[in-house]
C-alpha cells in the first residue's frame, strides 16, 4: 500500500476526515439494488439495474477506485473488462455490456468486489494469483451474484449493529484493545489503511454466491470447476502470507470480506461436478497478465519485509524485530504481537504540537472524552524535526498506551506513526521511531516495480531451478508453487506455461 502521494491531485486526508471517509467507503460498498425482482436463475433472484442504482453506484465508483489505487488502463485492464462483462451480461442483470463497468484497480491487496448500478471491480493482485480465464470469470461471477441476491442490502442491517469489518479489526482487535474506546475507533480508522471496504459475507452467503458464480461459469462456457481451484490458491496464498510474516493472523485479502475459502474449495467443486467440462482459457489469459505489475506500486511506495520504502515521498523506515508491515492507499499498517500500529499523513500547518493532538483527536468517537497525550516532546530524527505523545487509554482487557511519533518533512509536510501497546510496552516501537530518514535520490531511483513473467518450461527446468528466478529472497520456492497453483512435489513439463516475479 503506502501513502500514495497525491500532491498533483489533493491534500492527503485530515486526521479528522480519515475515519470518516473510511466510514463512508464502506457504506458505499453497502448500496443495495432497490428493482424488483425481473428473472430466476438457478433459485436466485436476479435484480435489472435500475436508474437508482446506476446513479448510487456511479457516486461510489470514483472513491472506490481511489481507495484502491485506482484504475489500470491499457490491454490488460481491457481484457479483465471483456471477461467481465461476458460474465456479466449471464447473470440477467442487464443484456446490454454497457450497462457494466470492470475496474482492474491498482492494488497489491488481493480483494474483488461488485456494488449495485453494474459496478465490477478485481485488483491485479488477485488477477496475477489467477491461472486461468474461468478463473477470472468465477471471480467477477461470484461478485456480481453478490448483487444480484441482493446480499449488501441484507448486510446493511447487520451493520448497524457490528463494528465495519476490515484488515484494521483484525489486527487491532483482542487481548490489546478488547470492546473500547479506543479500539472501536481504531478498528474503523485502519479500515482504510487496509484497502477493505466491505463487510464479512456470512457464510450461507458466500456458499451462494459461490454456486452462482458456478452457474455463470456454466453458462459462459467455461470450466465450472474453476471456482474450486481459485478459492483453493486463495486459500494457500493466505496461508504463505500469515507464514511469512510470522503471525497467526491471516493476512487480509479476498478472504477477509469473503471468509474462509479453504473450506469452500470442497464444496465448489462438488457443486461444480468432479466431471464437469468447459473452456479455460489458460494460454490465453498466461499471454494477456503478463507483464503485470505485482505486489506494491512504487509510486504507492514499496515493503521489503520489515522495511518501507516510499521513492516519491523520499522517506524509509524499518519495523522492529517480530513486526511485519502491510502497505495500503493511505497508510502502511503495523501488525505484531506485542503492538499494532499505522505510518499515515495528515494536514499540516507548520506546528507539530497541533498536528499530534489532531491525530489524538482524530481517536475520539462522539460523546466520549477526548484523548489527552499531555506533554508532547520535541526530538529530532536522522535530522528530520520531530516530536510525540502519549496517552494512556482504558481498554476492554486493560490499559494501553497510544503514542503519535511525528515528524516534519517541510512547511507544509508531516508524516506520523500512530502505534498501540499495552500499558508500559511502548518502547518497543522506539527503533521503529528512529528508524524513518529520508532517502538520496539515487535510493529512490533504485525502487523497481516487480512484474509478472510467464515463460515457457524448457528442459532441464524444474520447480526449483524456476522459483530461483523469483525476485524475492526468502521462501522463492513456497512463492512459485503458490502463484502457479502447483502442490508441493509437482512437477514440470516441457513446453509448460508457469509464472515468474521479476524485477
Amino acid at each position: 500500500m503506502g501513502l500514495v502521494n497525491r500532491s498533483q491531485e489533493k491534500p492527503f486526508m485530515s486526521h479528522r476526515n480519515f475515519r470518516k471517509v473510511a466510514l463512508g467507503a464502506a457504506a458505499l460498498a453497502m448500496l443495495a439494488p432497490q428493482a424488483a425482482p425481473v428473472a430466476q436463475v438457478g433459485g436466485g433472484t436476479v435484480q435489472a439495474i435500475s436508474a437508482k442504482d446506476k446513479q448510487e453506484g456511479a457516486k461510489a465508483h470514483p472513491q472506490l477506485l481511489a481507495e484502491f489505487g485506482g484504475a489500470l488502463t491499457g490491454p490488460q485492464s481491457d481484457y479483465v473488462e471483456t471477461i467481465g462483462k461476458n460474465v456479466a451480461v449471464q447473470s440477467g442483470l442487464s443484456n446490454a455490456r454497457g450497462d457494466f463497468t470492470v475496474s482492474l484497480l491498482n492494488s497489491s491487496v488481493n480483494n474483488a468486489f461488485a456494488i449495485p448500478g453494474g459496478y465490477i471491480y478485481t485488483t491485479r493482485q488477485l488477477v496475477a494469483l489467477m491461472n486461468n480465464e474461468a478463473e477470472l470469470a468465477g471471480v467477477l461471477g461470484h461478485e456480481v451474484w453478490h448483487v444480484v441476491a441482493r446480499h449488501s442490502n441484507k448486510r446493511q442491517s447487520a451493520a448497524t449493529k457490528n463494528t465495519v469489518i476490515g484488515a484494521g479489526l483484525a489486527i487491532l482487535s483482542g487481548v490489546l484493545l478488547g470492546n473500547s474506546q479506543v479500539g472501536q475507533v481504531l478498528q474503523q480508522g485502519f479500515l482504510q489503511g487496509s484497502q477493505l471496504l466491505t463487510l464479512k459475507y456470512s457464510r450461507s452467503q458466500e456458499t451462494e454466491a459461490d454456486n452462482g458464480g458456478i452457474l455463470l461459469l456454466r453458462k459462459a462456457g467455461y470450466d465450472p470447476r474453476a471456482m474450486s481451484t481459485v478459492l483453493q490458491s486463495l486459500a494457500n496464498q493466505n496461508a504463505l502470507d500469515a507464514q511469512l510474516m510470522g503471525t497467526s493472523d491471516r493476512v487480509p485479502a479476498w478472504a477477509s470480506t469473503h471468509p474462509d475459502p479453504a473450506s469452500r474449495v470442497k464444496a465448489a467443486l462438488a457443486q461444480a461436478g468432479a466431471g464437469a467440462k468447459g473452456v479455460t482459457n489458460r494460454d490465453t489469459f498466461l499471454a494477456r497478465i503478463n507483464g503485470l505489475t505485482y505486489g506494491d506500486d512504487p509510486k504507492q511506495g514499496v515493503v521489503e519485509g520489515r522495511k518501507f520504502i516510499h521513492p516519491d515521498l523520499k522517506l524509509a523506515f524499518e519495523a522492529p524485530a517480530g513486526f511485519y508491515l502491510m502497505n495500503g492507499s493511505d497508510a502502511v499498517t503495523i501488525g505484531g504481537q506485542s503492538g499494532k500500529g499505522q505510518f499515515a499523513t495528515g494536514q499540516f500547518n507548520g506546528d507539530l504540537d497541533a498536528y499530534i493532538r489532531a491525530a489524538f483527536a482524530g481517536l475520539t468517537s462522539q460523546g466520549q472524552a477526548a484523548i489527552d497525550p499531555g506533554t508532547i516532546t520535541r526530538t529530532t530524527v536522522n535530522g528530520v524535526p520531530a516530536a510525540y505523545g502519549t496517552a494512556r487509554v482504558n481498554s476492554g482487557s486493560g490499559q494501553v498506551d497510544v503514542t503519535v511519533f511525528a515528524y516534519q518533512f517541510d512547511a507544509n509536510t508531516a508524516f506520523h506513526f500512530l502505534t498501540v501497546v499495552q500499558a508500559g510496552g511502548a518502547d518497543v516501537f522506539t527503533p521503529m521511531y528512529q528508524s524513518l530518514r529520508r532517502i538520496t535520490v539515487a535510493e529512490a531511483a533504485a525502487v523497481k516495480p516487480r512484474k509478472l513473467l510467464v515463460v515457457t518450461v524448457k528442459k532441464g527446468d524444474t520447480v526449483a531451478s524456476l522459483a530461483s528466478r523469483m525476485a524475492y529472497t526468502d521462501a522463492q520456492q513456497q512463492r512459485f508453487l503458490v502463484l502457479n497453483g502447483l502442490a508441493a512435489g509437482s512437477t514440470l513439463a516441457v513446453g509448460q506455461k508457469v509464472k515468474l516475479v521479476t524485477y
